[in-house]
């Protein structure tokens, strides 16, 4: 199983210069890929632009999207061109991640009917790999550039449920659960295999998970602290998604133990803190 860290995007109050330093640090330290998180209301960074930093200065290590909230980028060409872009930019590095998402806040601010969210999504995603393609929206000519990995970048689809599990079958390279205990990942993971069956897809599904971590000697204040507010708008559930949080080297290493025998492929470990150190620490964790 493939090891990811990411990036600190959206912890509150994180300097430009940390996002670059720590995506050095992180493909210096091994790890598979540099994820982000993100939202609208909220003082995060925009993930495709914390991503092209981070490309900037790295050359092997991915750039994952874990998840971007598609429904929120409404102009369909701006945001294929956008991702070949930063496909191109990377030399193939850039693996786009998207989810619905359903913050009340962030679609209202986006202007994002709640109502057929879904469908749009399944058009937007056929739009982007008509772009990528090479072929023109609406009666326009090609809109480029043309994206370093044939046929665009790798496209991973979020979500829990059996529409998001024929999505991936039906346009995705593979599937990604936000949040959850290796065992829900388990049970969401064998949904997916069997929609890739069923929708006559060679090969496997390429899925991977999200967990949280903080360590050193604040680690649970820093869960604490970062992911209540976060996830403030689910009540009572943030306060268990940061008791979920691993707080210590053991805690690391049993959850890449679990989520590898559950068939996870990549671990991706978002960060609670924006401190250095966190990438060491954790470097440390699943190494020893």
């Amino acid at each position: 199983m493939d090891i990811g860290i990411g990036l600190p995007n959206a912890v509150p109050g994180t300097a430009g210069s940390v996002l670059v330093d720590w995506a050095k640090r992180a493909e210096a330290d091994g790890f598979s890929t540099l994820g982000t998180i993100g939202r609208l209301v909220y003082p995060s960074y925009e993930e495709l632009i914390a991503l092209a930093a981070a490309a900037a200065v790295t050359e092997r290590i991915r750039l994952t999207t874990s998840v971007l909230l598609a429904p929120l980028r409404k102009n369909t060409a701006l945001f294929a061109k956008q991702a070949a872009s930063l496909d191109q930019i990377s030399g193939g590095r850039f693996v786009l991640g998207v989810g619905l998402g359903g913050r009340a806040d962030d679609d209202a601010a986006g202007q994002v009917p709640e109502k057929g969210r879904g469908r749009r999504l399944d058009e937007q995603l056929d739009q982007l790999r008509t772009v990528w393609r090479g072929q023109g929206l609406h009666g326009s000519g090609p809109i480029g550039p043309s994206p370093a990995r044939r046929g665009g970048p790798e496209l991973i689809i979020g979500g829990q449920g059996e529409a998001a599990f024929r999505r991936t079958a039906r346009v995705g390279d593979g599937w990604i659960m936000g949040g959850g205990s290796p065992d829900m990942f388990a049970t969401a993971a064998a949904g997916v295999d069997k929609a890739w069956l069923e929708a006559g897809n060679d090969g496997r599904p390429r899925k991977l998970s999200l967990a949280y971590f903080a360590l050193g000697p604040q680690a649970r204040s820093d869960a604490d602290s970062y992911l209540k507010r976060y996830y403030a708008f689910m009540g009572d559930r943030a306060d268990q998604i940061a008791a979920s949080a691993a707080v210590s080297a053991d805690m690391v290493r049993g959850y890449v133990a679990a989520f590898e025998q559950a068939g996870c492929d990549e671990l991706i470990l978002i960060p609670c803190s924006n401190d250095l150190d966190q990438v060491g620490l954790l470097s440390q964790a699943i190494h020893g």
